[in-house]
């Protein structure tokens, strides 16, 4: 599964949009506001790890690391 689409099953999973996940980050992280920008950094594949980790947060997740056996 690419980035976009299991970020967007875990936001869809939640109940939320993105415009609502999108706003929760401009609240809590100072992203900007625009839809666009954030539809394109998904669909592009983008996002930098802290960007990652604070949609994690907002989304009520924690990104963790495991060691593949």
């Amino acid at each position: 599964m690419d980035i976009r689409n299991e970020i967007r099953s875990y936001i869809v999973r939640e109940g939320l949009t993105l415009e609502e996940v999108l706003e929760r980050l401009s609240d809590q992280h100072h992203w900007s506001k625009s839809l666009s920008n954030f539809s394109a950094k998904l669909t592009r594949g983008s996002l930098r790890y802290r960007e990652a980790k604070e949609i994690a947060d907002v989304l009520g997740y924690e990104l963790t690391w495991t060691k593949r056996n």
